[in-house]
């Protein structure tokens, strides 16, 4: 490097210094956090899986803070029904993918953090790839599989992850996989039946508690980055938004826990975790997107196509000879199915048929894919007949 090159970055550097002492000045002057707290920070990298309604305001909230390096996971494309909650988006973005649209308003907001995008689904099988790149992961997932799927990885990497969950009025938030802490599968061993727990686009969600849940979920990162104050390590915390009341539960680490009981050497789950993937070992993927199912149907695959919307979803669209069976009644339908059939899971979005995949699985069907993006990308990469609601 040339004499002038040498000054040029000693005045950028000085540029960036006097940048971040600027923007981060009311933080850097509370005392707890001082300069060694955004020094902390700006060395953290911090994985947020779900750009959505949690994932809005917690990378909102981390990119202003000055978190150095920032992942985002997602694959979906903004839905005029994600405005009302998911604010790093606005009406121009309708249509866009959310990773294109995310990463321009953060480093918009903060050109100071480096945003990372893995325009993925998380899976069980890239789970590990994803999360060995980074300290700490934010869980702003909304289905089961891909929850599971962090845990044990995380549980395998020695990495914490922060837990946040919403649905009509109520919230949760822990922080599992830490040290001597309990995993997630403490709490829940296995996914619920399909249907049991209704979701968003079932049950609906006030605008704001995604919100809420969202700010406190980036609270306790930053607090494990800082390395301040006592994160939610074996403890629960219950947010009830018409009672505007919080309530806590202890979720002691549980010795009989399928993942973290007994053995918790680093690395000592991580076995489990990268031969779960039981669809690959019988030549499936877990996931399968539109355009490479239209190829297979017309190569004279034969799948049975399972549709686990609701009846009236089904009368608006669907694929050619798919079979109706809502998620809700999957459970029941379940030995009319032959396991050694191969399956293609589908529904508006893909959340809810990845649970219902999920599950199939448990029940010892191997082949068992996941539509991506559902019957929505269906109709916008394959056949755009297909009418979209």
């Amino acid at each position: 490097m040339t004499h002038d090159a040498n000054t040029d970055a000693q005045a950028q550097a000085q540029v960036h210094t006097h940048a971040a002492d600027a923007r981060y000045a009311r933080q850097r002057i509370v005392r707890e956090f001082g300069v060694v707290g955004q020094e902390r920070l700006a060395a953290s990298r911090v994985l947020i899986v779900g750009a959505g309604g949690l994932g809005s305001p917690s990378a909102l909230y981390l990119a202003a803070a000055g978190v150095g390096t920032i992942g985002l996971v997602d694959h979906d494309v903004v839905d005029a029904s994600n405005l009302h909650r998911q604010l790093l988006y606005d009406t121009r973005d309708v249509g866009r993918e959310k990773l294109t649209a995310a990463t321009e308003r953060l480093r918009a907001l903060n050109p100071l953090v480096t945003i990372v995008p893995h325009t993925a689904r998380l899976t069980r099988a890239n789970a590990d790839t994803l999360v060995g790149a980074y300290d700490i992961v934010i869980d702003g997932t909304d289905n089961f599989p891909a929850r599971y799927a962090i845990n044990d990885a995380c549980l395998a990497r020695g990495i914490p992850f922060v837990y946040g969950s919403v649905a009509r009025f109520e919230g949760q938030v822990s922080v599992f996989c830490a040290p001597d802490g309990p995993c997630y599968r403490c709490l829940f061993p296995e996914p619920p039946a399909p249907g049991t727990v209704p979701s968003c686009a079932e049950d609906g969600v006030l605008g704001v508690l995604p919100g809420v849940i969202g700010m406190m979920q980036s609270i306790e990162v930053i607090k494990w980055c800082t390395q301040l104050g006592t994160p939610l390590v074996g403890r629960l915390l219950l947010y009830d938004a018409l009672m505007q009341r919080t309530e806590e539960v202890t979720l002691p680490k549980r010795p009989a826990c399928p993942r973290c009981g007994g053995d918790r050497r680093p690395g000592a789950a991580r076995n489990d975790t990268r031969n779960a993937t039981h669809g690959e070992e019988h030549g499936m993927s877990e996931d399968i997107d539109p355009q490479s199912l239209s190829e297979s149907l017309k190569g004279g695959a034969t799948p049975v196509l399972l549709d686990v919307r609701e009846q009236w979803e089904y009368d608006i669209a669907h694929l050619p000879n798919a079979k109706l069976v809502p998620l809700k009644t999957l459970q029941g339908a379940v030995g009319g199915l032959d396991p050694s059939q191969q399956y293609v899971m589908y529904c508006h979005h893909g959340g809810r048929s990845a649970m219902a995949a999920e599950w199939l699985r448990a029940q010892g069907f191997a082949k068992v894919s996941n539509l991506v993006g559902g019957i929505d990308q269906w109709s916008v990469q394959v056949d755009p007949q297909v009418r979209r609601y």
